[in-house]
């Protein structure tokens, strides 16, 4: 049974476009929260990030029933099925960033760091978190206000980003060759840097998507 009226599925479509906005913020503030819990030691901030990706996994699997549910009922004209598809590309995004922000909140919880020993690799890792921090939240914002400009310059910033992954695994050599019986920590630190990378790898995906929804055409294919 298809909607009612041009109305009613323009309002289905913007529930849609507020779900998935709530659900990017939520992913970028749990990003903000691992940061401070990281630089803080602060297992209980780690236990309610933890505790709080269960919620954005359900928002994750409301937004694919609503996409279905749009497309199955009324044959999508060609805008409208981009913006259905940008939200079922975006929301695996936005849920892997959610999860890996739990991960590093999971770390959090059993890392022995020796903080004089580790002050310069961790001011970089701080410093990528920001970065890619941001580059989450400017994608998110991108997609809200249909930013193509926004959505270039995270896309820009990947470089940046991956220079500085680059950069911390050498640092983390570097720590281990000094420090060969603590190769736990430098293992949970490469880790956190990993999934640092993978918050710029998402937010990049994210903006090209809003290419996608803007254009009609997505990097790694021609589509209208």
């Amino acid at each position: 049974m298809g909607y009612s009226s041009r109305k009613e599925y323009d309002a289905a479509l913007l529930e849609l476009d507020t779900m998935l906005a709530r659900m990017g913020h939520a992913a970028g503030n749990a990003i903000g929260s691992a940061l401070e819990a990281l630089r803080t030691g602060n297992k209980e901030l780690a236990r309610t990030i933890i505790a709080g990706d269960t919620e954005i996994d359900n928002l994750e699997r409301e937004v694919e029933h609503r996409c279905l549910t749009l497309i199955l009922r009324q044959q999508p004209v060609a805008t409208d099925l981009r913006k259905v598809s940008t939200a079922l590309k975006m929301v695996t995004d936005i849920e892997r960033i959610a999860d890996q922000a739990a991960d590093i909140a999971e770390i959090v919880l059993h890392l022995q760091l020796d903080r004089a020993a580790t002050v310069g690799v961790m001011e970089d890792i701080y410093e990528m978190g920001d970065l890619v921090h941001h580059m989450v939240k400017d994608a998110v914002g991108a997609y809200v206000q249909v930013d193509l400009d926004m959505a270039a310059k995270v896309i820009r910033r990947d470089d940046r980003a991956d220079a500085s992954f680059n950069r911390i695994s050498g640092e983390i050599a570097n720590y281990i060759a000094a420090h060969p019986n603590d190769a736990n920590t430098a293992l949970d630190l490469f880790m956190i840097t990993k999934y640092l990378e993978r918050f710029g790898d998402h937010a990049v995906n994210i903006a090209e998507w809003v290419e996608f929804l803007k254009t009609g055409m997505h990097k790694s294919a021609q589509i209208v």
